[in-house]
């Protein structure tokens, strides 16, 4: 069923939302709570309503439904000051106010009619010393660039890949995001090369210079804060934030003189050529104990076809014996560090180490254990709504 409503249509049986024509990403939950919306126009949806219809009856924080909400306006266009097409009545709810009409889809206006979901296209520059660089630019906005952690992503999967669709959908209703293959992974060129986060970060210029990025927000996950504070002391005149989800300052064998054996390198060693091996999936688990399983399970296949184990094993060493202490107070643009509060992988502590670091840093906890939020967790949408909200000004 097509429902069609100011100048959008939101097609129920194909997931699809359009606004003047053209495609909007939306995230599953927004999907939902417009769908809702749009079946109930003119009618009052309560909160307790949506908590049901949305999220299943969990137990859900005011700030993620704010999320959502603010999320839903502004995939049909709408503004919490203009409330045009979503009104908020105060204390109760949500309205949808403009008129909505209905029309069934029979299966060849389907095909004739759908827009299907845009091909990524991935492009190449070359690094300083002439390896080349995969990358891919999608979403409208404010430039903003990503540094993944360092060997694990492959552009070409996490596009194909739920979790990371749902992700990369997220910023690109907010921004013109752009990703890329470190040196050695994923798209890449696959070469074990010295590993050095200072030539990773002229790496990333590489990468935005040949989008044409002049000054531009980044984001990074994990160890991608490594390369980001080097590429932030580095070029303090292009950075104009910085987001660091999950990062630290000292890697686990410079925490403390007594630093127990790695056990993560040892499952790596074990286990990474073996897709199915309890050794990779007790890696997962320690990065994400609180799931959803399935999430975890689609990173672990990323990961392992990312890169090979020596060049895994090669990274472990370098991230374990890194630090970026002396490059804090060199960074120069606003900085929000998100963490969880039961990581036990790079304790809550480390974050705090950045913020206090860090001139006028901001941090903050996320109430979750998995190391990087996942799809599907309590905190996921006002843990992106923060992020969108602050690379975007």
């Amino acid at each position: 069923m097509e429902h069609h409503f100011a100048d959008c249509t939101l097609d129920d049986s194909r997931l699809t939302l359009t606004r003047g024509g053209s495609a909007v990403a939306v995230e599953p939950k927004v999907f939902d709570l417009i769908h809702l919306l749009v079946r109930n126009a003119g009618d009052l949806v309560t909160r307790d309503r949506m908590v049901d219809e949305v999220w299943g009856g969990r137990i859900v924080s005011e700030s993620a439904i704010s999320a959502c909400i603010a999320a839903a306006r502004k995939a049909v266009g709408d503004t919490g000051k203009a409330q045009a097409v979503i009104r908020t009545v105060a204390r109760r709810g949500l309205m949808l106010l403009a008129e909505v009409s209905g029309e069934a889809v029979t299966p060849v206006a389907v095909a004739a009619r759908a827009i299907p979901a845009a091909a990524q296209r991935i492009r190449y520059c070359h690094s300083e010393d002439g390896r080349a660089i995969a990358y891919a630019v999608s979403g409208e906005g404010p430039p903003v660039l990503r540094f993944g952690p360092p060997l694990t992503n492959d552009l070409e999967m996490e596009w194909a890949h739920g979790l990371h669709r749902s992700s990369i959908s997220s910023m690109e209703l907010h921004a013109r995001y752009l990703r890329f293959d470190n040196v050695g992974s994923g798209q890449s060129e696959r070469v074990l090369r010295d590993i050095d986060f200072e030539t990773e970060a002229r790496d990333a210029a590489e990468v935005a210079n040949a989008v044409g990025f002049e000054r531009f927000a980044a984001v990074s996950f994990s160890g991608g804060c490594l390369p980001a504070l080097n590429f932030a002391a580095l070029y303090p005149e292009r950075l104009t934030r910085l987001a660091i989800v999950g990062g630290y300052v000292e890697g686990r064998s410079r925490r403390s003189a007594d630093a127990s054996p790695d056990a993560l390198k040892s499952m790596i060693a074990e286990g990474w050529a073996r897709p199915a091996s309890a050794f990779a999936s007790a890696f997962m688990t320690s990065y994400f104990p609180e799931g959803p399983a399935e999430e975890a399970r689609e990173i672990l296949r990323e990961m392992q076809a990312a890169c090979p184990p020596e060049a895994m094993l090669r990274d472990r060493d370098a991230i374990n014996d890194a630090t970026v202490a002396h490059l804090l107070d060199q960074v120069r643009c606003p900085v929000l560090i998100l963490h969880a509060r039961d990581d036990a992988v790079h304790p809550l502590s480390q974050a705090q180490k950045l913020a206090a670091g860090i001139p006028r840093a901001e941090l903050v906890v996320l109430e979750t254990a998995n190391h990087i939020p996942l799809y599907g967790s309590p905190c996921w949408e006002s843990y992106n709504y923060t992020l969108a909200e602050f690379l975007t000004g």
